[in-house]
């Protein structure tokens, strides 16, 4: 039967198998994807030229592995899904109130409880999928078991149908570096947690029915959240996720929390819509909580119209790519590669660019130092007036690697 573009193909069992003309696989009835081509020379199948439907005795017979998606599409699909399940799990802890904090180096260098279910929940899950590829998390967790409720299988069959870029179409699990930070923002959530459990339990942002003014509470810092799932090969940012877990908390009941987000070169961007700040106006987002005089010195260097602070690199570049600020100045070496692999991927994929404060790109190998020690400088256009802004006295301090 022909249901315009689509053609359903026997499957097996009575499903169907059903092939677009943009090449979307998946069984018509239950959904299930397939990463097959037809080869109708294996069996003796019927073609009705006039009706364009295919008449196969059983798909399980004539299926070769020859269009399987290329191993990194695979890899972006279920990070995907795995971000959105740990956002899931982000959200979850915030609504329990027990955050489990604990300080590694310092009250603004924390780790939640949050942080340690997210990551185990990402790296158990792409690691089981996709046993060879590196994955390089933020946080020092001893080795244990993994709960199977924290595992995640699936993948975004939006991705999965899309067409690999050509460069990247032969990559091996062995050649991928996989960089995660489970929650970006978390001294944000926590500030943001503890306004929170002030609310009554009407307004508690995890259902979706949080009533409270942004401006006038700590709330707000909720929009600073990010889970961060960044995809390298041969040092360099190729694809990227970013879920904020938090999106959408201000519109009050019935709202539909969370958003994700996720970009690959030579592909696209995708989940937000690009936006520039105009062009006679330069707006500057820096650190909220770590900064210090050289941090500020480069900031008025850049002679911004405005100057936004907020938490999270992951939310710094979601500011760039939606047109709020121009460039994200951070001269100070607390940014990690986990923290910036994901953006950087995002954000170069649309036109814009990051670097160090001299301008140099950062490497993405497994066996690179983890902090960018020479700060980040990113931007959505004219990055070379940025970097050529950066004071001496930075350029000095900061010593590219």
């Amino acid at each position: 039967m022909k249901l315009g573009p689509t053609y359903d193909l026997l499957h097996s069992e009575n499903h169907f198998y059903r092939q677009s003309v943009s090449d979307a696989r998946s069984c018509a009835r239950c959904l299930t994807p397939i990463y097959f081509r037809i080869c109708l020379k294996a069996v003796d199948g019927v073609v009705d030229p006039l009706k364009g439907v295919w008449r196969l005795p059983r798909c399980v017979a004539i299926i070769t592995m020859s269009g399987s998606p290329a191993v990194v599409m695979r890899l972006v699909a279920s990070a995907h899904t795995v971000a959105e399940k740990a956002g899931a799990i982000v959200r979850k802890v915030l609504h329990s109130g027990e955050l489990g904090i604990v300080e590694k180096t310092g009250a603004n260098d924390l780790q939640t409880l949050a942080d340690r279910l997210a990551q185990q929940s990402i790296c158990a899950s792409l690691s089981r999928s996709f046993p060879k590829i590196t994955i390089i998390g933020e946080e020092e967790l001893p080795a244990e078991e993994i709960k199977e409720d924290l595992i995640e299988g699936g993948h975004s069959e939006e991705i999965l149908q899309k067409t690999c870029p050509a460069e990247y179409s032969g990559l091996k699990e062995e050649e991928l570096v996989v960089w995660v930070d489970p929650l970006d923002g978390t001294k944000e959530y926590t500030e943001a947690s503890r306004c929170h459990h002030h609310q009554t339990e009407a307004q508690i942002p995890n259902k979706g029915s949080d009533t409270s003014r942004p401006h006038s509470t700590a709330l707000w810092l909720l929009d600073n959240v990010t889970v961060l799932i960044g995809i390298a090969y041969e040092g360099r940012a190729i694809a990227g996720v970013i879920n904020q877990p938090f999106y959408n908390y201000q519109l009050g009941a019935g709202a539909s929390l969370g958003r994700t987000m996720w970009g690959m070169l030579g592909l696209g961007a995708f989940g937000f819509q690009l936006q520039e700040v105009p062009g006679d106006r330069r707006i500057v987002t820096t650190t909220r909580s770590h900064s210090n005089k050289l941090v500020t010195d480069c900031v008025n260097a850049m002679e911004p119209h405005e100057v936004i602070k907020v938490g999270g690199a992951g939310n710094k570049i979601i500011q760039l790519v939606e047109g709020k600020a121009s460039a994200y100045v951070f001269a100070s070496p607390g940014c990690k590669k986990w923290d910036t692999c994901a953006p950087e991927a995002i954000l170069h994929t649309v036109g814009g660019k990051l670097t160090d404060m001299h301008g140099n790109a950062y490497c993405y190998n497994a066996n690179v130092k983890h902090m960018n020690s020479a700060g980040v400088l990113a931007t959505l256009r004219n990055h070379e007036y940025y970097v050529s802004r950066v004071p001496q006295s930075v350029l000095q301090a900061l010593k590219s690697d």
